[in-house]
């Protein structure tokens, strides 16, 4: 039986049971959970192994690597330039980014960039991997590209290019890279423990992913047996030209090693963010609130980041998608408290949102990648905190 460390305060005794029972019956190998509520932690929790190859122990500090729940980092960062008034919404992106309006692209808005309406989800020419890490490859190639949708008639999750394109949006506004803006203004006021690009110094604390395979790969079958509500998806998955899989193969090679150092170092402002459960919970709490006298956005700006952009059928997941400027919002597969939360899942699980209507702010880190959106482990979590607030 793995042991559960931290606290809960009364009431929330749930979340702990269901974060036990991720152990027990749900394969969690590391992993920690936090939620605040009104700005104030309610529940802390950390367990299991950070590295099963050594045995070394998930300590209160570990750091996890979160996939797409980075998105939600970026996008507060985004936001806070616009609270500035250094960036607008509906300014176009070559305002900022004058290499940017080539192939058609002189009048796509920063808006269509941050809720995935802007139809660079893929690359004709896909960028080598040490150029994609090195930054500006990659942005020069983002901006000579030309969309595969009209801009605005359309959504699909731009899982890896989103971070480029909104990054180099932020570092053309701040002058800082996104990693270091995110650092310098959100992650030090509210001492965060979450990076944008891992110091080498940070290094050892990070927990290894541990990845399974799907029980079943619904590619291989016969389609008469995959189920009639996954056919659609399963047909894009299994055609190499598809949006589902052009999306993420911009990068040369496709496959991206998420354990590595040069990865890790890197700043991958859509998937490579690494830190604990805490300082997600932390980040969406002072989004919607006040946490230790730092409020990030205040409730115009909130308002405006959360309010819905983009809702359908995503070309990229091709499944029905909700989007903020920058934020997934709820649907089925999107476990939060709430119609009015907001945040952002990761692959393999991890998640942090935020409800404003409820205070409660939410952070789940794992390093067993199993699922993405809609991953039972965080729902179980989830469902316990709503449980809680009865």
């Amino acid at each position: 039986m793995t042991t559960i460390y931290g606290e809960v305060v009364a009431g929330f005794e749930a979340v702990r049971d269901a974060f036990a029972e991720n152990f027990a019956e749900r394969e969690d190998i590391g992993a920690a959970v936090c939620v605040y509520r009104d700005g104030r932690p309610v529940v802390d929790l950390w367990g299991g192994s950070a590295d099963p190859r050594t045995g070394r122990p998930w300590e209160r500090d570990t750091l996890q690597l979160v996939y797409s729940a980075t998105k939600g980092a970026t996008a507060a960062a985004a936001h806070l330039l616009v609270q500035r008034g250094l960036l607008e919404l509906d300014a176009p992106v070559a305002e900022y980014w004058p290499e940017f309006a080539a192939n058609g692209k002189a009048e796509i808005p920063v808006r269509f960039l941050l809720s995935h309406q802007a139809g660079l989800v893929a690359l004709d020419r896909p960028v080598p991997l040490a150029d994609a890490l090195a930054w500006n490859p990659m942005t020069s190639a983002l901006a000579a590209q030309r969309p595969v949708w009209a801009p605005g008639t359309a959504h699909g999750y731009h899982g890896r290019t989103w971070g480029w394109l909104v990054g180099e949006v932020i570092r053309r506004v701040s002058g800082r890279t996104p990693g270091r803006f995110f650092a310098d203004e959100i992650a030090a006021p509210l001492a965060l423990d979450f990076f944008i690009g891992l110091p080498a110094g940070e290094r050892g604390r990070v927990s290894r992913m541990v990845f399974r395979k799907p029980d079943v790969d619904l590619t291989t079958v016969p389609p008469e047996s995959v189920p009639e509500e996954l056919r659609e998806q399963v047909a894009a998955w299994r055609d190499p030209g598809s949006l589902s899989n052009r999306a993420y193969e911009v990068t040369d090679p496709a496959g991206i090693d998420f354990n590595s150092a040069e990865v890790q170092a890197a700043e991958l402002p859509s998937s490579n963010g690494i830190g604990t459960a805490r300082a997600l919970a932390r980040l969406y709490a002072a989004l919607i609130g006040e946490v230790d006298g730092v409020r990030l956005l205040t409730p115009g700006t909130l308002a405006s980041a959360t309010a819905e952009q983009a809702n359908g059928l995503d070309r990229v997941m091709v499944v029905p998608s909700r989007f903020s400027a920058g934020y997934m919002l709820p649907t089925d597969t999107n476990p939060m408290t709430g119609p009015g939360a907001f945040g952002h899942t990761g692959r393999g699980g991890s998640l942090g949102f935020a409800d404003p209507d409820l205070g409660i702010a939410f952070g789940y880190v794992v390093n067993h990648i199993v699922g993405g959106s809609g991953d039972v482990r965080a729902q179980s979590l989830v469902d316990a905190v709503r449980k809680s607030l009865v």
